[in-house]
């Protein structure tokens, strides 16, 4: 249950509690939230425990630089961190920064690896369900493994063959594409879910965790059935927060558990993950030839330039250039 927000005090004493509260008055999403709690905590840590309100902008430049020189962190990584900071100092502190002057990190953007289809569906053929079916999504649908795990039954739509994406990263909403070549196995687990959810309320359970805010809108929503969870778990568990005995989604850890082992076992030489399946979703796209922007929209990412990535990842690939002694004489 680590998407579950744990809770804060009213009136929090400590610092990290009362930054907590800040983030969610905002509207972060708990990523968010755990992605800037913890390079704060790397802050205070850096500068040897000391508060954030008697630090500033030559303590934020020391710590960033530190991260590009000594810990030789990827760009992203420090711009992450940078964002982090900008939100303590300015939304929290209310102490803007300014213009900051800090070593940049260099470290060039690695290609992402990606699975050729026949390797794609060699290994997704060796897991089992329902693994297999989170696979498939991942490389069907383009999503991130917790995107896949959060889905809820009336995330699915049949008829439009698309995929609503709630609270994905950077809290955004959007949809993608649900592969027709699935729709049976995921009628099969919506099936499965429903009997599942039956048999819960007959035990006294059945109530699936809802973020605060729908709670509050939708009371009766999480008795439904159609916003449980595409892939529970197998077990009832107490709510960290309320101790609410509640049926939760799978656990990203067992998925990415069977995955590593059915990528070892394929024979597969490269490193790769859960995530390597979204990665060759777009690179699949991008070599039929789908417009850019439309790829960017089924990724959900922000800025196009992490779209285009892809476009280098297919120009790169094997095959794609003719070597010169491979030319026929002429």
């Amino acid at each position: 249950m680590d998407d579950i927000r744990i809770p804060v005090p009213p009136n929090p004493a400590r610092f990290i509690n009362q930054l907590r509260q800040t983030i969610r008055n905002q509207g972060l999403s708990y990523e968010s939230e755990k992605t800037y709690i913890h390079w704060v905590k790397r802050f205070i840590r850096f500068h040897q425990l000391r508060h954030p309100g008697d630090m500033g902008a030559a303590e934020v430049e020391a710590f960033l630089g530190d991260l590009a020189e000594n810990k030789r962190c990827a760009v992203a990584t420090q711009r992450v961190a940078l964002n982090a900071l900008v939100f303590l100092f300015q939304r929290h502190l209310e102490k803007p920064l300014g213009d900051l002057n800090f070593s940049y990190a260099r470290r060039a953007q690695r290609m992402p690896t990606v699975f050729t289809h026949q390797e794609a569906t060699a290994i997704i053929g060796k897991l089992v369900h329902p693994h297999r079916l989170v696979a498939s999504l991942l490389y069907g649908s383009g999503l991130r493994l917790n995107e896949a795990l959060r889905l809820r039954i009336k995330d699915l739509d049949f008829g439009t063959q698309q995929i609503t994406v709630r609270d994905g990263k950077g809290s955004n909403e959007r949809t993608t594409l649900l592969p027709q070549t699935l729709h049976h196995t995921l009628e099969d687990q919506i099936r499965r879910v429903e009997k599942l959810h039956a048999y819960d309320i007959e035990c006294g359970y059945g109530e699936v965790w809802l973020p605060d805010a729908l709670e509050r809108k939708y009371s009766d929503a999480a008795m439904s059935t159609a916003w449980q969870f595409l892939f529970p778990s197998a077990n009832i568990a107490a709510d960290p927060v309320t101790g609410v005995l509640r049926r939760h989604h799978l656990h990203a850890s067992s998925v990415q558990r069977n995955v590593a082992r059915a990528i070892r076992s394929s024979g597969f030489k490269r490193r790769g993950s859960c995530h390597t399946f979204r990665h060759s979703f777009a690179t699949r796209l991008v070599e039929t030839g789908y417009d850019i922007k439309l790829v960017q929209s089924l990724l959900g990412h922000r800025d196009i330039r992490t779209t285009e990535i892809y476009l280098h990842v297919v120009r790169n690939r094997a095959g794609a250039i003719a070597s010169p002694v491979d030319r026929p004489a002429s």
